[in-house]
């Protein structure tokens, strides 16, 4: 599994109420999109960045979302590019559903 971060640093701070607006707005899109397992929204305290924390079946999954038009997305709705990490997830621990998954 890989979890991706993605960062936003955003011009105008966001408010939290906002940041709810915005993302529920969003949020549909991500229900069945291929080999995404879970996704977080992020906003910082200052709410001065704003990103995500996604959780993938593979990179291949990973890299298929982030292409050309997802980055002219993100472009157009908050004026800046991401930043994007990849990290391996080899285990992760979900406590809602009692889970210890094994990549």
């Amino acid at each position: 599994m890989i979890t991706a971060l993605v960062q936003i640093k955003i011009p105008d701070p966001m408010s939290l109420e906002k940041a709810r607006e915005v993302f529920a707005g969003t949020a549909p899109t991500y229900r069945e999109v291929p080999g995404l397992i879970r996704k977080y929204y992020l906003l910082a305290e200052d709410g001065n960045s704003a990103g995500g924390v996604y959780l993938w079946e593979s990179r291949a999954a990973a890299e298929a979302m982030y292409n050309p038009e997802w980055y002219a997305f993100i472009r157009g709705k908050y004026g800046v590019d991401p930043e994007l990490s990849y990290f391996e997830s080899p285990v992760v621990v979900d406590n809602l559903t009692a889970e210890i998954i094994n990549a």
